[in-house]
């Protein structure tokens, strides 16, 4: 994976947080992060050129105005006044490839200096087993802090570690395996694949917090279900997660201090245009 810097830009070696979405149903991650970055003004420093990655390229995602800046797979924004550093990733991974990627993005990481890392994702709505919606979206999580992916600063904010994060289940073994570098098929899993059991270690969330931890980072990987739809609200409620994650207050975040986020251009055109009314 190359780092290709922006022209007339530099890397803040004080923005020691990183944080990363994980590609999966209804794209909450990337919109959590597209929604951060433009609130928070974020600086573009850069992109990530790796060949892991499908190619794609699209108009300027942040506006106000489209001016025709390029909108590239993998962009890293930078926000030096909070220390954070963000990676959007706009395309995705080829089939096969995603432990590769994954350990190349924990290597550029651990080269820029980051401490920890935060990872947005969303799950398949149909497999929450224990689905309690009285206090509203809910926000399940794994963190490398323990073991068994506890984290004491998360169960106080009242959320839920992902009860199928079993470090000695075997995919979850496995994974872990290669990422620190192993690679002996021997020990690989079964081709048999329980989709119950082997469902969770599968997703690309489970790639990255491997390959991240592997490399001795901090991680804490946030995740919210859902279905296919209309997932702003989602995508809020991940963003506001990360916030207090990170001991941001979302007021300081904000332009003007007026308490909303700043929504991105390429959201006014995410679900297509108003119906005609005249059906109706």
């Amino acid at each position: 994976m190359e780092f290709v810097k922006e022209e007339g830009t530099k890397s803040d070696a004080e923005c020691s947080s990183l944080i990363v979405p994980a590609i999966s149903i209804g794209n909450v991650g990337q919109l959590a992060v597209d929604l951060m970055i433009s609130t928070t003004k974020a600086h573009k420093i850069g992109y990530l050129d790796d060949p892991s990655l499908l190619p794609c390229v699209g108009n300027d995602a942040f506006g106000p105005l489209p001016l025709g800046d390029l909108a590239l797979p993998l962009e890293v924004y930078n926000l030096a006044s909070d220390g954070l550093t963000f990676v959007q990733q706009r395309s995705p991974v080829i089939k096969g490839m995603m432990v590769q990627f994954a350990k190349n993005l924990a290597d550029f990481a651990v080269a820029a200096g980051k401490k920890h890392v935060i990872l947005l994702s969303s799950l398949d709505f149909q497999r929450w087993q224990k689905v309690d919606m009285s206090s509203g979206i809910q926000i399940h999580y794994v963190s490398s802090s323990n073991a068994d992916g506890t984290d004491d600063d998360c169960e106080k904010l009242g959320w839920k570690k992902l009860e199928e994060y079993k470090p000695s289940q075997r995919r979850w073994a496995y994974l872990q395996t290669i990422a620190e570098g192993s690679s002996l098929e021997e020990d690989a899993p079964s081709e048999e694949i329980d989709e119950d059991e082997d469902y969770f270690a599968s997703l690309p969330f489970a790639a990255l917090f491997s390959c991240f931890k592997a490399r001795g980072l901090k991680v804490t990987c946030l995740l919210c279900y859902c279905s296919e739809g209309d997932n702003i609200a989602d995508s809020i409620n991940l963003a506001e997660a990360a916030c207090k994650v990170l001991g941001l207050k979302r007021n300081n975040l904000q332009t003007g201090g007026d308490g909303e986020w700043s929504i991105p251009l390429s959201w006014k055109s995410v679900y297509g245009p108003p119906p005609d009314m005249s059906m109706f």
